[in-house]
Parts: C-alpha cells; sequence; structure tokens
C-alpha cells in the first residue's frame, strides 16, 4: 500500500514530519492531517507513550494514543543509530513542518536544535514545544497537571472550602496544541503569501495556560483582584451554575437582566425582578447567598426535565449535566455528527473517533486512515522517500 497521502483538503501537499509525543503535539499533527496534510509521524523505539496508557484501551492499545493519531503513517526509528537518524533527515529534507515536544537540548547531538535546523532546513517551519520555554525553564519536565498546578489554574478550581482541583483531562496540553497549529497556519500562509523560508515557531503549556485563562489571568494583571477558588459559582455573575431540582442538578446561565426576569417568570416568582436586593447583575452577585436558597425553593417544584423544556422554550441557556457517553449521544441527536468510524489500514476493525468539530462547507475535513500500528508505514514511508525529490536541505 502507498503512503498516506490526502487527496484534497487546503492543506494538500504540505508534508509534516511529526517527532512529537503524547498530547499537545500529537494533537496539532492530527488537526493538519485532517485538514489534508501528510503527516509522517516518527516514534522511537518503543513507541509513543500513549500506545500502552490503558485503561481504557481497544485491543492493546490505549484509547488516549487512538484520539489524536488519525490519518498519521507511522515509522519506528532509533536516532542514536546512524542510519535510522539518516532516514529521519531524509524525511525532513522532503517535509514543509517538523514538529516536536522535547526538552530543550536532548535533540542537539542529533543535529535537531532549532539553530541546527534552521540551518540544514532553511525553508522548513519548525514547531518546538515545551512546558516552561526554552530560557530559564527549559530543563522544567512539561506535563499538564504540573502547568495546572503551576499556572494558577488550580488555585481557583474547586470549593471554596476544599482543596486545589486539577480538571478532568489534560486541556492545557491540547489548548498548547491549538495554538501551535495557529502558529503553524500562519507561517504556511506568510510563506505562500509573502515568500521566504521556513522559522522556528516555539509555544509551551505555561504562556498557552496564562494566554488560556482569559478573564482571571487579566486580572491578575490588570487589577488588584486576587482570583479564588469558587466551586461551581462564576465570580462575576449570577445564577450562573448548577441548580438542583427536583430530581437531580442542572445548569443555568443567567447573563443579563433580561434572561433573568424571564428566569423567575418561568419560576412563577415575577417579584423578584422589581426586588432591590436582585434588580441588576451587581446586586444579584453582591446578595448571591439571599437569592440562592429562593432559587432552590423554587427549582424543587418539578424535575430536571421539565424546567430544560420549559426554559429552553423561551430560549434561556440551560442545560442538563450529562457523561461523556450521554454528551456523545445529544450531539447526535442534534445532527453534530459527533463519531466517525475509519477503518485500520489491514482493513480488519474500524475505529470510531471523535470528529473534528469543524464542519467546512469545501469538505476540506479528511477521514482516510485510523491511527497506526507501530511502524506499521515503514515501508511506505521509505519507499516514498526513494521515490520524491527533497524539498530542502543545504548538505
Amino acid at each position: 500500500m502507498a503512503l498516506q497521502q490526502p487527496q484534497g483538503g487546503p492543506l494538500q501537499g504540505i508534508v509534516v514530519a511529526d517527532f512529537s509525543r503524547v498530547l499537545a503535539g500529537p494533537y496539532a499533527t492530527m488537526l493538519l492531517a485532517d485538514l489534508g496534510a501528510t503527516v509522517i509521524k516518527v516514534e522511537g523505539p518503543t513507541g509513543d507513550d500513549t500506545r500502552q496508557w490503558v485503561p481504557p484501551k481497544r485491543g492493546d492499545t490505549g484509547t488516549y494514543y487512538l484520539s489524536i493519531n488519525r490519518n498519521k503513517n507511522s515509522i519506528k526509528l532509533d536516532l542514536k543509530d546512524p542510519k535510522d537518524l539518516e532516514t529521519a533527515y531524509a524525511i525532513i529534507d522532503r517535509a514543509d513542518v517538523l514538529i516536536d515536544n522535547f526538552r530543550v537540548g536532548s535533540l542537539d547531538k542529533f543535529g535537531l536544535d532549532p539553530e541546527s535546523v534552521e540551518k540544514r532546513w532553511p525553508d522548513v517551519i519548525h514547531a518546538k514545544i515545551t512546558g516552561f520555554g526554552s530560557r530559564a525553564g527549559s530543563q522544567l519536565p512539561g506535563y499538564d497537571m504540573l502547568i495546572q498546578a503551576s499556572s494558577g489554574f488550580m488555585s481557583m478550581t474547586g470549593s471554596p472550602d476544599g482543596p486545589p482541583q486539577k480538571a478532568g483531562y489534560a486541556f492545557i496540553d491540547v489548548l498548547t496544541g491549538l495554538h501551535t497549529t495557529v502558529g503553524i497556519l500562519a507561517s504556511l500562509m506568510r510563506r505562500e503569501r509573502f515568500g521566504g523560508g521556513g522559522e522556528t515557531i516555539r509555544t509551551n503549556l505555561l504562556s498557552a495556560a496564562l494566554s488560556s485563562m482569559v478573564n482571571m489571568s487579566s486580572a491578575a494583571v490588570a487589577s488588584d483582584a486576587e482570583m479564588t477558588r469558587t466551586g461551581n459559582d462564576h465570580p462575576s455573575i449570577f445564577p450562573y451554575g448548577p441548580f438542583p431540582a427536583k430530581d437531580r442538578e442542572l445548569v443555568i446561565c443567567v447573563g443579563n437582566n433580561k434572561q433573568f426576569a424571564v428566569f423567575v417568570e418561568g419560576l412563577g416568582a415575577p417579584e423578584l425582578i422589581d426586588d432591590p436586593r436582585f434588580a441588576t447583575n451587581e446586586h444579584r452577585n453582591a446578595n448571591r447567598e439571599e437569592l440562592r436558597p429562593i432559587l432552590h425553593d423554587l427549582l424543587a417544584a418539578k424535575n430536571a426535565d421539565e424546567w430544560i423544556d420549559l426554559f429552553r422554550a423561551k430560549g434561556l441557556p440551560i442545560a442538563p449535566i450529562l457523561t461523556v457517553r450521554e454528551a456523545v449521544h445529544f450531539a447526535d441527536e442534534l445532527e453534530l455528527e459527533p463519531v466517525v468510524t475509519i477503518p485500520t489500514k489491514d482493513g480488519t476493525d474500524e475505529i470510531p473517533f471523535v470528529s473534528n468539530p469543524l464542519d467546512m462547507s469545501s469538505g476540506a475535513i479528511q477521514y482516510t486512515k485510523a491511527a497506526p500500528g507501530l511502524d506499521e508505514d515503514r515501508d511506505d514511508v521509505l519507499d516514498w522517500i526513494a521515490n520524491t525529490p527533497a524539498k530542502t536541505s543545504t548538505e
């Protein structure tokens, strides 16, 4: 079989040499592959760590790995082996983009540090992902939970009277992958529109976290406010969060005075609209502990689904609290097509994946190959090298 090279998509013909592993880098390269790029996943002798991050798993492979590696070609290379290193160089010779998330300095001995890459492959866009940057924090290991702790995120997450809490998944890695993708696409656009060679794009988990915390990090740098844990409450808006109905909790988001009027009228308590304690968002915020028990008593009159039906009909933001499996089913009910099934290369299995959230009228998103087995595409990659001229190299 031939190397997986998507036909169609805005990135058709763009080759990505993917030396990244775990999450941030592989997520970025999967997004590029979905858009039509040819991605060659270069793995070490034991493969990407996430292959063995189980449970959960499908067959012998962790679903963690499956979730971020579709549409790629896998080749196993030991960079300490001179022949394998030459193969790695040959892949980069034919690439437009190189991406890695190794600790600063660990690739220097292989000539794959940013300075050496810029010299040998001046037209290659090199995306370098680290945990804490390439300067004073260059030797700090970068794991998502470490960043959740050191970014301030955990300090403001959880119950006010409880310990700091992490998020339910490694979201900072995902956000860093998104930032990296944006940088790569911008660099490709610059090269296309204005000419010139490649460049080094540096992203790091800590900076991505601080940027992505938007209003919370802005409060820290633009005011004297100290953002602390508020549980599931919003620090600036009320009522905004989970509230108990008769049978279970639901989430209500009242963001302005008009929505508050709709909410309390629907609850059968229109007198609250003109109550001076709750007349504006600022008043509701200041008096939230007076308003909260009133709302609890009113919401206890109906089951959650009854309130959801009533308030959705009125256009009020309201939702049930779902499990992930229930959320996939809900997205399917909304015709969002949340799941796509992709066959493995050997045709022995069809693996369901969560679909790319982009819905492009051009039909640009590609689903052509399930996440590859380790070294699954070695012969195809080597054949591609032998039959594809180098794009860029000074050697």
